[in-house]
């Protein structure tokens, strides 16, 4: 059965054959290798997801040999919270991590850890770069030994991210937002996505060697902030070509808690120079531009260390009997709103892409010395695609069920000294029938749970210490929490709701409402009208509390 997901023309107009999920065979028990690649505040801009002017050619062809979702989306929309709650499975009101100074395994519970699931069956498992977030969140050790096999390799050059290496105009270095850069000029010779991609493909030929079944986690940084990349990515986006936001203003109707005010940014040399009034003075339209372009060239960059470290699996003969995830942490604002970063419940921020390649099921097996991904050159060239509405923290017992492993049971209401149990649902049901047939199978039912889930919807949050943007806005610590945003996305509408939190409690009060968003995406796409205060919104206001009780 090959009708449900099919191909078009490509993004750079190349007919691509059709996709043909082996759907109607059951899932198996593969024991495969997992390859599970995270990037960094990368948002959906690629061809598969049907970009017209982002060149990603390598990602673009995983996504061939894929099933592809369109509708996934982060459950905290900053990196530590984020990164913590997909590998653990729990949502961030159970990691109790909402920014980046405790240890979940300290602060909340010892919970068990995806790599660490895979390591107790069997695996070796490795961490190549950003993965789990540096510093005290993952305990200054990104959770090894508990999690990892071997000591994490974080490359050398990544110090360097925030020094003056941008040159200006004038010839002389700044720590700039936007940042071109002459590689043979950076600390080293090199930058920190190229040592990940290096290290990545020894450690690939290491586990061939050793014939082991592993977990390969690659982390890269890039498109993160500064936008520091290889300077010919440029010549890809020539700036006539680079259009605004469509809608680059404030909505006139965004509670001014939803707010997020750009601070990370602000504090670049290049900003700041620009002297932009805060919070909601827009930046100047050219350097919009600019900020939008070194984005998408990041992007590009990004591709082509993908495309090489799944050439690499080529290369070692492991394409064939390797499940390959490519997802990131969360969006990244560019204009959209006048905003810019990620520190928002907006789809720009919390929407993410998400594929897996999973051999034999999502694509035919291929013969042996058979390559699946050559490497294809940006400067030279989509799509299964499921449109179900899904979350990161269904990471965990997909990756379990798709290996082949037993799926961690689902967590009860309370699940602090729970150490293995997942607040996610496995998306494997996705892979092998028809949305039609998922559809039919929903039915009527009497349990508001379960109809929630039935509906397939997504939850995020994001913080705020005030009704109004403030400096801690974006990054707010703990002991300055005094809101808390809950997003419901479903296929049509996105609703938020901003209510009281205590952080000495950790808990949200539902009566004590400051605020609300709902927006009808099919009519309002890019989430621009709020009508919460002309709506009925209680049956919404119901499923939140619904969520938030299981």
């Amino acid at each position: 059965m090959c009708s449900l997901y099919t191909f078009g023309a490509g993004a750079y107009g190349i007919a691509v054959p059709k996709l043909c999920l082996r759907l109607s065979a059951p899932l198996r028990a593969y024991h495969m290798n997992i390859l599970f690649i995270v990037v960094d505040d990368l948002r959906p801009v690629l061809g598969c997801y049907g970009d017209k002017l982002v060149k990603s050619p390598n990602i673009d062809q995983l996504a061939s040999h894929s099933i592809v979702f369109s509708s996934a989306y982060a459950q905290q929309a900053v990196c530590a919270p984020s990164r913590v709650s997909f590998l653990t499975g729990r949502r961030p009101d159970t990691t109790r991590l909402y920014d980046f100074y405790s240890y979940w395994r300290v602060h909340a519970g010892n919970y068990s850890t995806m790599p660490q699931y895979f390591k107790e069956n069997g695996y070796m498992t490795l961490s190549v770069g950003k993965v789990f977030h540096p510093g005290v969140s993952s305990n200054y050790s990104d959770d090894y030994p508990y999690s990892w096999s071997i000591p994490p390799f974080h490359p050398s050059a990544e110090k360097y991210e925030n020094y003056k290496t941008c040159r200006g105009k004038d010839g002389k270095l700044y720590a700039n937002l936007v940042c071109p850069v002459d590689v043979t000029e950076m600390p080293g010779g090199t930058l920190p996505d190229i040592q990940s991609t290096e290290e990545a493909i020894r450690l690939l030929n290491a586990v061939k060697t050793n014939k082991q079944k592993f977990f390969l986690a690659v982390g890269y940084h890039k498109p993160h902030i500064p936008l520091r990349y290889p300077q010919e990515f440029l010549k890809l986006y020539p700036l006539e070509n680079i259009t605004l936001a469509p809608d680059p203003w404030v909505p006139e109707k965004l509670p001014s808690v939803a707010y997020n005010p750009w601070t990370d940014i602000r504090q670049r040399d290049d900003v700041e120079a620009l002297n932009v009034s805060f919070p909601y003075g827009p930046l100047p339209d050219d350097f919009q531009r600019q900020i939008r372009q070194s984005y998408y060239a990041a992007v590009s960059y990004l591709d082509t260390q993908v495309g090489l470290l799944l050439n690499a699996l080529d290369d070692v003969g492991l394409s064939n009997n390797t499940i390959v995830v490519f997802t990131a942490d969360h969006g990244w604002s560019l204009g959209e709103h006048g905003e810019w970063a990620k520190y928002s419940n907006f789809d720009v921020a919390t929407r993410v892409p998400l594929m897996f390649y999973v051999p034999g099921m999502t694509t035919s097996s291929v013969n042996q010395g058979e390559r699946v991904f050559p490497y294809l050159d940006p400067f030279s060239h989509i799509l299964g695609q499921s449109k179900k509405v899904v979350e990161l923290v269904s990471l965990f017992p997909t990756l379990a069920e798709l290996a082949g492993l037993q799926v961690p049971p689902a967590c009860p209401e309370t699940s602090f000294h729970v150490a293995l149990c997942t607040e996610g649902a496995s998306i494997a049901r996705y892979f092998n029938a028809s949305e039609e047939k998922v559809e039919e199978e929903k039915g009527g039912c009497d349990d508001a749970y379960r109809c929630f889930h039935e509906e397939s919807v997504a939850l995020s949050q994001y913080p705020r210490p005030a009704d109004t943007p403030q400096w801690n806005s974006d990054k707010p610590k703990l002991k300055d929490i005094r809101i808390m945003g809950y997003s419901m996305r479903a296929v049509d509408y996105r609703y938020t709701v901003w209510v009281g939190f205590n952080p000495n409690n950790f808990s949200a009060d539902f009566e004590d409402v400051h605020a609300g968003e709902l927006y009808m995406v099919e009519t309002d796409p890019n989430q621009d009208y709020n009508i919460y205060n002309n709506t009925s919104h209680g049956v919404f206001f119901k499923k939140i509390l619904g969520f938030l009780k299981h």
